[in-house]
């Protein structure tokens, strides 16, 4: 059997300037990064062609250990899209190196079903992560030199909230002091990093509408107070102009391309467990203004990117899908039922019983946001007949529509099923209007009491007394009207990761809040997430490497 970055290399790809012309993007207007990859402004968003084309969103039951495949269904919907003669366009966030050189070695999709150049993409691509990571640190530099340079006079911060960030996962940089040594190296300080995908940089390029309007969140980021608790913010330093020009092209949406040779857009990566888990809205808007079906995903389990792509995104930007797509696994629902890991490759129809109420409670959370749904069954080689039929006629009892998707060993023709259920149901059952979770002039700690309870389970919501001061103090500074991102584990719907299935009635704790002024949304951190993950005991790191020319472990 072929690996991932076997049948990448397998595939003859077109010049970026085809796939361009193929859907439309006229070549003058395209960056090219070598012949591949381009950057595409978003001058050519347009609006009447956004309200024509129809959006999909795919998302999956609660993550496990075995993996879901959102990302392989997402870009295989749209080569099925595409075999049944339609404009298809798949919208898709960038890998992040921490889980690449970590836990997973690459996440462009998987085997007949990928983004290419699947290497570049899951590596330095456009460079989009490193101008995140140089303009948060710049703010941190600019604003450890300000006080520096102040402090003959008097001035001081009472409490500096901005930290730093690395795309590579360390946990040994958690926690740090700054400014050791003489004088000269600056004030003595605690700091900290998180990973660049849980920067705020990175959910203000992801929500901005243009240079504009990210021009006014890099100046809104609420950096921290001074003694007369007033918020001190990125414009009081006078840089916000810097830091626009460090992101300036990082904001154009990249265009690729699929293992069959179509139109795709790559851009933003933010994680769902610690941020709110969807592709920029330019690229979702750029990919709308040339395709008459878009697929995008949001990370991880529908309690997490899918209730964030709604209450979040879809609330800022005023899109709306036309329908949500749940992915389900054998081997993710036995997880759920309780099948031991080293099991779960084995037939185990008891297990994957029990796992439908995970799967259930996903669909009522969705279809309680006003959306019509589809399961989509991603198959795996090991997966018998009988269990898949388990999961079918299960759907059928729920009247929820179901699809096989095997466009990883197939590619578009082993999703051409799941791409007519999709045109199918759009055309006689597209989702409503969005159903919120709350509304905006609810307060903060009551919206991550709705999410908690309505979306995830959750009997009780408790606060720690930080987060309660913080979350006083996000109010008084203007920020009440919010939406909330919870940051948890993405195993469980409980703060609890080993708590599978569809946990109920469990305790809630929010241990600190994240007050996002630029970004625009105040994050929750529930129980023992942490923004920067460390590495396993043997990282995919040591499995990756140059080999007769060619990478080798990214897959």
């Amino acid at each position: 059997m072929k690996t991932d970055i076997e049948i990448a290399r397998s595939v003859k790809m077109r010049k970026i300037t085809e796939v361009a012309a193929e859907i439309g993007v006229p070549q003058e207007e395209i960056e090219q990064y070598g012949h591949y990859i381009a950057k595409v402004p978003g001058t050519l968003i347009n609006p009447e062609k956004i309200a024509k084309s129809k959006l999909i969103l795919v998302t999956a039951i609660t993550a496990t250990k075995a993996g879901i495949g959102k990302t392989t269904v997402s870009v295989g919907l749209a080569l099925g899209l595409n075999k049944i003669g339609k404009n298809a366009i798949v919208a898709l966030r960038e890998p992040s190196l921490g889980p690449c050189f970590g836990m997973k070695g690459g996440a462009a999709g998987g085997g007949y079903a990928q983004v290419l150049p699947m290497e570049k993409i899951n590596l330095h691509f456009t460079g989009d992560f490193h101008a995140i990571t140089s303009a948060h640190n710049m703010i941190s530099a600019l604003l450890d030199n300000y006080l520096y340079q102040k402090q003959s006079e008097g001035f001081a911060l009472k409490e500096v909230l901005w930290k730093r960030v690395l795309d590579v996962n360390d946990r040994s940089l958690r926690n740090i002091v700054t400014g050791l040594g003489p004088r000269t190296n600056g004030l003595t300080a605690e700091s900290g990093f998180d990973i660049t995908p849980a920067s705020e940089i990175m959910a203000i390029l992801c929500l901005s509408s243009d240079l504009e309007d990210m021009r006014r969140r890099i100046d809104n980021i609420l950096l921290g107070y001074k003694f007369d608790d007033t918020p001190f913010r990125v414009k009081d330093l006078g840089i916000s102009g810097a830091i626009l020009v460090l992101l300036e092209t990082a904001l154009k949406a990249n265009l690729v391309q699929t293992t069959e040779g179509t139109a795709a857009f790559v851009h933003g990566g933010p994680f769902a467990n610690i941020a709110h888990g969807c592709n920029s809205i330019i690229a979702t808007r750029t990919a709308m203004s040339f395709g008459d079906y878009v697929i995008t995903e949001a990370g991880f389990g529908a309690d997490l990117g899918a209730e964030k792509f709604y209450n979040i995104k879809c609330r800022k930007s005023g899109l709306k899908p036309d329908l949500t797509i749940l992915v389900a696994t054998l081997n993710g629902l036995k997880m759920h039922g309780g099948t031991a890991l080293e099991n779960i490759h084995k037939p185990d129809a008891e297990g994957v019983r029990k796992g439908f109420a995970n799967l259930d409670r996903h669909i009522r959370n969705l279809q309680g946001f006003g959306q019509s749904v589809v399961v989509c069954f991603n198959k795996y080689a090991s997966d018998t007949a009988e269990e898949i039929n388990l999961v079918k006629e299960h759907c059928a009892e729920l009247g929820v529509p179901f699809a096989l998707n095997n466009a990883w060993a197939e590619g578009g023709q082993g999703a051409v099923d799941l791409a007519n259920l999709v045109v199918e149901t759009i055309d006689s059952n597209p989702s409503g209007p969005l159903q919120f979770t709350y509304s905006d002039d609810e307060k903060l700690a009551d919206k991550i009491k709705a999410v908690a309870t309505k979306i995830y389970g959750a009997a009780n919501v408790s606060f720690s007394s930080t987060a309660l001061r913080k979350l006083a103090n996000a109010e008084k500074i203007g920020c009440a009207h919010f939406p909330v991102c919870i940051a948890k584990t993405q195993y469980s719907f409980s703060q609890d990761a080993k708590a599978y299935g569809a946990p109920s009635g469990f305790d809630f704790e929010i241990k600190d809040i994240v007050i996002n002024t630029g970004s625009e949304m105040v994050v929750a951190i529930a129980g023992d997430i942490i923004r920067m993950p460390g590495l396993p005991k043997v990282p995919q790191a040591t499995r990756i490497d140059i080999v007769n020319g060619e990478i080798e472990g990214l897959s």
